[in-house]
C-alpha cells in the first residue's frame, strides 16, 4: 500500500505509526526558515564557518550508512562525522545540538502539515494508538508542535540500534504495543527508507506525497475515511 488511502481498512487498523521529517511538517518549508538562519548567522562569523561542513559531513554520513551494521549508532554518528576533520566528536554534538536537534524546532509549528493535529486528536478518540518512528530524536520535536504519542522511537535509541531501512524498530513499536503488524500503518515520505522499511517489516504503510500540493490534504483526507468508517 503506497498512496492509496481508499483502499485502508480502518476497522482493523489499531495502531498508526508517524516517521517525523518530511511526514509531520513539510521540510522545504523548514529549510527556507534556516537557511535564512544560518545564513545569518555564518554571514557575521565567517571565521566559524567549517561548522557549516560539520553539518553538511554529519547528514551525509547518516544518509550513506543508512545499511551499515554496526552498533551504538546514537556516538558512532558523531564520530563518523568527526573522522577525517580537525575537530572532535564533542565539536560535532555541539554543533549539531544547536542547528539541527534545537534550533529547527521553533519553526515546526509553522512548517506543520494541515490537519495533523485533528487527525491525531480523533485516532485518539477512535481508540487507536499513535507512536513515532524516526532516525531522528522526534520527542522535542513533537513537544514544539503539541503533539503526543503513545510511544515514541528513534533509531538511535538502544534497543533499535539501526537506521531505516531496516525493520527492527517498526517491529519493535508493534510488539511494545501488543498490536500484530498487519493491524498498523506506517506514514513515513520517503519510498527508499519508510516505504522499504514497512515492506521489510511486512506492514502496511501510506506515503505523502512532499512534491505537490496534495500535501496539504493528505491528513484532511485520511481523517474524513477515519471518521465515516463503517
Amino acid at each position: 500500500m503506497q498512496g492509496d488511502s481508499h483502499s485502508l481498512n480502518w476497522s482493523k487498523i489499531k495502531l498508526v505509526i508517524f516517521d517525523v521529517d518530511g511526514t509531520l511538517y513539510a521540510q522545504a518549508k523548514l529549510r527556507k526558515w534556516m537557511l535564512r538562519d544560518l545564513l545569518g548567522y555564518y554571514m557575521l562569523r565567517p571565521w566559524r564557518y567549517k561548522e557549516l561542513l560539520i553539518l553538511q559531513k554529519f547528514r551525509s554520513e547518516r544518509e550513506h550508512r543508512n545499511t551499515e551494521d554496526c552498533t551504538d549508532l546514537e556516538n558512532s554518528q558523531y564520530a563518523w562525522c568527526a573522522d577525517g576533520q580537525k575537530v572532535t566528536t564533542d565539536d560535532v554534538r555541539k554543533v549539531t545540538d544547536k542547528w539541527i536537534f534545537t534550533h529547527p524546532n521553533q519553526y515546526l509549528s509553522r512548517c506543520a502539515y494541515p490537519g495533523i493535529n485533528s487527525f491525531f486528536t480523533s485516532l485518539r478518540r477512535m481508540g487507536i494508538k499513535t507512536a513515532i518512528y524516526s532516525d531522528y530524536k522526534a520527542h522535542d520535536k513533537l513537544a514544539a508542535m503539541n503533539l503526543t504519542a503513545d510511544l515514541v522511537v528513534s533509531s538511535t535509541d538502544p534497543q533499535i540500534d539501526k537506521f531505516k531501512p531496516h525493520p527492527k524498530g517498526l517491529l519493535y513499536i508493534a510488539e511494545q504495543m501488543g498490536v500484530a503488524v498487519d493491524e498498523c500503518l506506517f506514514i513515513g515520505d520517503r519510498d527508499e527508507r519508510d516505504g522499504l522499511c514497512a515492506r521489510n517489516a511486512g506492514m502496511p504503510y501510506l506515503l505523502i506525497d512532499t512534491k505537490t500540493d496534495d500535501s496539504a490534504a493528505f491528513y484532511p483526507v485520511l481523517e474524513q475515511q477515519l471518521n465515516t468508517k463503517p
